[in-house]
């Protein structure tokens, strides 16, 4: 029997029905469905909620329900545990989602007959190095790896503050100088996130299971203004070296305020993302939906 993890959009009541279809299905199979504490309340759920420290742990396979930000919090609560993951797209067409909420039954049963495969995708470790706890850290929760970074599928952002300026970063590629930045923020992205935010601040497109890491400036205040595409081992180090404060994100959730002295490292993480498909996934195609291209 398997144990089937189930994250869901908390504003989409398609998502909340789904998700009561899918349990009722699995258990009536006699497969273990369980669901973050939350995410089960909001389903009427409440009976298979788990902790989100005890919720990935033995799991087979996790379904998200919802949009790309859903499989991003879904990535997050399950990647440090290896579990292959399976979106279910309940919303707009999304980069990341696999399955239409029609063809959701069909999924489990071809995960459970073992018809299907895992594609990888990179993630990014992001390590902190700050002379205090970061302003507001704890704010949001994120899954912690060794040494208490924390992993990405998308991106980690160093940014002005809201009311903030320009920000002033010093960066570092392998333990060599690079150059000092003066922008509204530097991106560091894997692949995946090429199409995220990166994308908004004109980096380029990458496929998504290619590895590498991607340095992209915000509205950079210098001459030099292009993207980086560095190798997939390179440790990057961005330090605040200005008066003003710089904010961390990572795959949009902000984490705190880091000082001037304080830095972050990414490098590629030691595990990956594991993506459930059912067939050759057309990255070029997705890309061409999303943007409305023509074929000529």
């Amino acid at each position: 029997m398997a144990a089937v993890g189930i994250v869901l959009h908390h504003e989409r009541e398609h998502a909340a029905e789904l998700a009561r279809d899918a349990a009722t299905w699995l258990s009536e199979r006699g497969h273990e469905v369980r669901l973050p504490l939350r995410d089960a309340g909001i389903a009427g759920l409440a009976e298979l909620g788990a902790t989100e420290d005890t919720f990935p742990r033995g799991l087979d396979l996790a379904v998200s329900l919802g949009g790309d930000g859903t499989m991003l919090r879904t990535v997050d609560l399950v990647a440090g545990e290896g579990v292959p993951v399976v979106g279910v797209n309940v919303g707009q067409l999304g980069y990341l989602t696999e399955v239409e909420p029609t063809g959701l039954r069909m999924a489990l049963k071809r995960f459970l007959a073992g018809s299907y495969d895992v594609e990888e995708r990179m993630l990014l470790q992001v390590t902190v190095d700050a002379a205090r706890p970061l302003a507001g850290e704890g704010s949001v929760s994120r899954t912690r790896v060794d040494g208490g970074a924390v992993l990405a599928l998308n991106e980690a952002v160093l940014e002005k503050t809201p009311m903030g300026h320009t920000v002033r970063l010093g960066v570092s590629i392998d333990g060599e100088p690079f150059t000092p930045y003066a922008a509204d923020g530097l991106i560091v992205a894997t692949p995946t996130g090429s199409t995220a935010y990166a994308f908004s601040a004109r980096g380029p497109i990458v496929e998504p299971t290619h590895r590498c890491l991607l340095m992209t400036p915000v509205s950079p205040h210098m001459l030099f203004d292009r993207s980086l595409v560095l190798a997939p081992d390179a440790r990057v180090r961005i330090e605040v070296t200005g008066e003003r404060e710089a904010t961390l994100s990572v795959d949009g959730h902000n984490l705190g305020t880091l000082r001037r002295g304080d830095a972050i490292t990414c490098t590629a993480a030691a595990g990956t993302a594991r993506f459930v498909t059912f067939g050759p996934r057309n990255f070029l195609r997705i890309l061409k939906t999303k943007f409305g291209l023509s074929d000529r």
